[in-house]
């Protein structure tokens, strides 16, 4: 993806660091699945979820999820300014919808375990090998992520999306089932 000259990707600043990253080193190439897209780009939304503008202005798409068509968005659950703490949902390319973390640093620690996240109507989940490899600049990403934000991957990504679940899982839920009825 290229920006417009001194263009910031997006109106939050967690998301253009990551984005000079992922410039850097490459889409995919620091989480498994994982790339930032158009930000605010809501085709993928209004093709396969629903074209209402009380959906769809609610919703901010800006990442690939997974290499099969997934994609995270931000919820703006309510008007806050600062769009980095608004709530992150993925959107599953066979169906799905699920409160995935309570902001985009939270994502960015899930991001660190780095494996591809499984989406389907019931559930979604996070899964590795233990000899699994990691992708080629997973480290640097680790590092980039202390270094920028003084955070840890997450060693336990389903109690992350536990407690996302948990404290915003039902909400969101009850937000959009009129959408996608």
């Amino acid at each position: 993806m290229e920006n417009a000259l001194n263009s910031p990707y997006s109106p939050v600043d967690e998301l253009n660091l990551l984005m000079e990253l992922q410039d850097r080193i490459g889409y995919e190439n620091y989480a498994d699945g994982f790339g930032l897209t158009d930000f605010g780009d809501i085709s993928g939304l209004v093709a396969g979820w629903s074209k209402d503008p009380e959906f769809t202005d609610r919703l901010i798409p800006f990442a690939q999820a997974n290499g099969s068509g997934s994609f995270y968005a931000l919820w703006r659950l309510d008007d806050r300014a600062d769009l980095a703490t608004l709530p992150v949902v993925v959107f599953g390319d066979e169906g799905g919808q699920h409160v995935v973390a309570r902001h985009v640093r939270e994502l960015f620690q899930l991001l660190g375990f780095d494996s591809e996240i499984r989406v389907d109507w019931k559930e979604v989940y996070f899964y590795r090998e233990e000899d699994e490899a990691h992708r080629d600049c997973h480290d640097e990403f680790v590092a980039w992520l202390d270094e920028n934000f003084g955070l840890p991957p997450a060693e336990d990504p389903a109690a992350v999306l536990a407690a996302a679940q948990a404290e915003l899982g039902e909400r969101f839920t009850d937000w959009a089932k009129p959408f996608l009825s």
